[in-house]
């Protein structure tokens, strides 16, 4: 079994791919030590991923798919989710849904997803413009779908006036930093197969609901009947890349062809590969969503400490939901970058990444009860 890419110095340009780098004229242009809470994606890149670029660079390999580099990639997803799982990389996670859902509908089909989901709230309308796709959305209190809610839009198999439910797409970890247990993802997939519809999981964060929930990647995907899926890696410390990953290969469509369709085939892939297999062939995807939780939980009990502040929802990943005074929350993010989740209630989220540091969770802790010390 491969190990992880590793570098032992990532400087040293000498070699096959030429001479030292000639000095750059780029500059550093913000503060790496500046922290805030607003998003994952707002994290750097993981120094290992950062080697493994290096790894990478230097003379030349097939592009558009063709290297070693994504041809290996397929062995390494295989160990986390089995021998008939096939995976394609792609360049974002909107690009990775909408190709996903597409090669699993037909053109009158739809997708029954939480009312709450991502590609619902998120992206731009890019599942009905770009895919072509309707979605039937439900209300659901904690982000999470179940067979009894996927009923209700699950129906007129047999109306021609009607987009034919095809697929239920659910989140993992949710949007509201909820986790689905095994056993309920096992479920919904049954559920669904029962009435001929295909399951999709959308994983931005599937590597913080695996280590939220203490079992292997297989354990709430392949093993619970999911049958595609979107595995994201920029949330984790990647520099840009998810991958669509098929696990039934009998229910996918002509996947080449859809990813280059919506725009999501990298010339140079080997450089999206490459970062996976450094995520995905060791430890690094486990280390770094632990790390992510752990930050989250620090942060959800120093804050329930604070009079005023109330947690809104279970801490079951890497994102504490919160609502305070909406003076308070203003004048805090001058201070450290957070959004409003709902603005007609004064909800807030805060997020932790691989690189939140102690000191960044008590630092916003000690800034939250200074605001609210000071008054709404």
């Amino acid at each position: 079994m491969a190990d992880a890419p590793t570098v032992t110095d990532p400087t040293d340009r000498t070699g096959p791919a030429g001479p030292a780098a000639p000095p750059t004229d780029a500059v550093r242009r913000h503060d790496p030590a500046s922290r805030g809470f607003a998003s994952d994606n707002y994290a750097g890149v993981h120094p290992e991923v950062l080697a493994a670029l290096a790894l990478a660079n230097g003379g030349h390999q097939v592009a558009y798919g063709g290297d070693e580099y994504t041809a290996h990639l397929q062995e390494v997803f295989r160990r986390h989710f089995g021998p008939t799982a096939e995976v394609f990389p792609v360049f974002n996670g909107t690009g990775a849904n909408v190709t996903a859902l597409q090669a699993v509908t037909e053109r009158w089909g739809a997708v029954v997803c939480a009312e709450s989901a991502h590609i619902n709230v998120d992206e731009c309308g890019a599942p009905e413009r770009v895919g072509g796709l309707k979605l039937l959305t439900v209300p659901t209190p904690d982000g999470k779908l179940t067979p009894e809610l996927v009923d209700r839009q699950a129906y007129g198999f047999d109306d021609e006036h009607r987009a034919q439910p095809q697929v239920v797409s659910i989140t993992q970890t949710t949007e509201l930093g909820t986790c689905y247990t095994p056993e309920e993802i096992k479920a919904l997939c049954d559920h669904a197969h029962q009435l001929g519809m295909a399951v999709h999981l959308d994983g931005a964060r599937l590597a913080n609901a695996a280590a939220s929930l203490g079992v292997p990647l297989a354990r709430f995907t392949t093993e619970a009947g999911v049958d595609i899926l979107s595995f994201g890696g920029t949330k984790n410390g990647l520099l840009l890349g998810e991958c669509v990953v098929v696990l039934s290969p009998e229910r996918v469509r002509a996947l080449l062809h859809l990813r280059k369709l919506s725009m999501q085939l990298a010339s140079k892939m080997r450089f999206v590969s490459v970062q996976f297999e450094a995520l995905l062939a060791g430890d690094l995807w486990l280390r770094s969503a632990e790390h992510a939780n752990a930050m989250a939980r620090r942060l959800d009990a120093a804050v329930r400490g604070i009079d005023g502040v109330r947690v809104m929802r279970p801490v079951q990943a890497n994102a504490v939901f919160a609502l305070l005074p909406r003076e308070v929350s203003e004048r805090l993010q001058k201070r450290y970058r957070f959004y409003f989740w709902d603005e007609s209630t004064g909800e807030v989220r805060w997020m932790c990444a691989f690189d939140t540091t102690e000191d960044d969770v008590d630092g916003f802790a000690a800034a939250i009860a200074e605001e609210m010390a000071s008054g709404a």
